[in-house]
C-alpha cells in the first residue's frame, strides 16, 4: 500500500520534490514491513570484480546522489548500489527546472549537472554508516574543472577506502566538455592518473569507466583498445543519451539533457554488443538503460552485460522493482535451458 501511495505522489509532484520524497520514503523503517521478502536465487549469484553478487541488479548512480540510502537500497533486492556522482566541492548543479518526467514514454530527461554535497560531507556520512553490502562510488569533476584529471584524483584519494569500487564518470551530457574525456589521449592520461593513485594508496579497488551511448563505432574500437591496454576493471554501458527523441510522445521530449528509461533500451543493447564483441568477458560490462523487467534484463545479459543497473524504472515501477526482476530473470534463465546467469552472457554475439 505504501508503495502505491508513493507512486501516486511521484506522478503528481515536481520530479525533484518527488525524488526527495522517495529518499525519505526509502529511509522510513516502515518500508521493510510493507515490502515482500528478499529471495536470493542461486542461478543469479556470481563473482565479479572479486566480489560476490547475490543479484545482478544494481541501482545506478544519480538516485542516491549524496549517499543517504545505500544500505536501505540493499534491503530492496538490489545486489549492489552506486552513489554519486560526487565532486570535490559541493555544487548546486544547473538551474531549475532540470528534470522532466516523460510518463507516456516511461522515461526521464535530466540536466542536473552533478548536484551533490561534495566529497568531504559524503565521505564523513559513509564513515559513520559503513555499507553492509556492495556499494560503488561514482566520481566526477566540478563544473569548472571538467577537462582535467585533478578533480577525479581528489575524489579518488578521499573515497577509495570507503567504496567497493570506484566509477569514473566521463559521460554525463550535462557538464560542459565532460565527454571530451572520451578522447584517446585524455582518457589514457586519466586512467594512468587514477591507477597511479590506486597504487599510491596501496589499494586494489576496482576502477570502472561510465561511457556515453552517443559515440561512433570507430571510437568504440579505440576505447576498447585502451581498456585492454590499461587493464581497466570494468565499464558501465551506458549513461543517458542526447539522441532518440524522434518517436517520443511526451511534450517534454525536446528538453535539453540526458534521456533515460525505456527509449534507450535498444540503443544501450546495441552499444553493449559492440563492446562485447571486442572485449568478450575480459572486461566485465555493467549494462544500464531501460532495464525494467526480467525480459529487458535478460536481453541486456544476452547482449554481453555481466551486471545491470537501473534508475528510471525505480521511479515508474516502485521500490520492489529489483525483487520483481530477480524472480522473472531467474525463471527466464531456467526456461531457456541455462543453468546460471554466466551461461547467458553475450550469447547474442555468437
Amino acid at each position: 500500500m505504501l508503495s502505491k501511495i508513493l507512486k501516486f505522489f511521484l506522478y503528481k509532484t515536481d520530479p525533484e520534490a518527488a525524488h526527495k520524497l522517495a529518499i525519505k520514503f526509502i529511509k522510513n523503517p516502515l518500508l521493510r514491513l510493507n515490502s515482500c521478502q528478499t529471495i536470493n536465487y542461486e542461478n543469479l549469484c556470481q563473482k565479479v570484480f572479486g566480489m560476490d553478487f547475490k543479484s545482478p541488479i544494481g541501482l545506478a548512480a544519480g538516485f542516491d546522489k549524496n549517499a543517504e540510502i545505500y544500505n536501505q537500497i540493499l534491503n530492496l533486492g538490489f545486489g549492489f548500489t552506486e552513489v554519486g556522482t560526487i565532486t570535490p566541492k559541493p555544487q548546486e548543479g544547473n538551474s531549475k527546472p532540470r528534470v522532466f518526467r516523460l510518463i507516456e514514454d516511461k522515461a526521464i530527461i535530466n540536466r542536473l549537472g552533478f548536484p551533490n554535497d561534495g566529497m568531504d560531507t559524503v565521505s564523513n556520512r559513509i564513515k559513520y554508516n559503513l555499507p553492509k553490502g556492495i556499494c560503488g562510488i561514482n566520481i566526477g569533476p566540478n563544473k569548472d574543472n571538467a577537462t582535467s584529471s585533478e578533480d577525479y584524483i581528489l575524489c579518488f584519494d578521499k573515497l577509495c577506502q570507503l567504496a567497493s569500487y570506484i566509477t569514473i564518470n566521463i559521460s554525463s551530457p550535462n557538464t560542459p566538455n565532460l565527454r571530451s574525456q572520451h578522447d584517446d589521449d585524455k582518457l589514457t592520461k586519466l586512467i594512468d592518473a587514477i591507477q597511479g593513485r590506486r597504487n599510491a594508496n596501496k589499494s586494489s579497488i576496482p576502477i570502472l569507466l561510465k561511457i556515453s551511448p552517443d559515440i561512433e563505432d570507430e571510437k568504440i574500437k579505440n576505447l576498447c583498445n585502451i581498456l585492454i591496454e590499461k587493464n581497466i576493471d570494468g565499464i558501465i554501458l551506458t549513461n543517458t543519451t542526447v539522441q532518440n527523441r524522434k518517436n517520443l510522445l511526451s511534450e517534454f521530449k525536446l528538453e535539453k539533457g540526458g534521456l533515460s528509461g525505456a527509449p534507450i533500451n535498444e540503443l544501450s543493447n546495441e552499444i553493449i554488443e559492440k563492446f562485447y564483441l571486442i572485449l568478450g568477458k575480459n572486461v566485465p560490462i555493467i549494462g544500464a538503460g531501460g532495464v525494467s523487467c526480467g525480459a529487458t534484463a535478460f536481453e541486456k545479459i544476452k547482449s554481453g552485460a555481466t551486471l545491470l543497473q537501473l534508475y528510471t524504472s525505480l521511479v515508474y515501477e516502485g521500490p520492489n522493482v529489483a525483487k520483481k526482476i530477480n524472480k522473472e530473470l531467474s525463471d527466464l534463465i531456467k526456461e531457456s535451458g541455462y543453468e546460471k546467469i554466466e551461461d547467458v552472457i553475450g550469447i547474442n554475439c555468437k
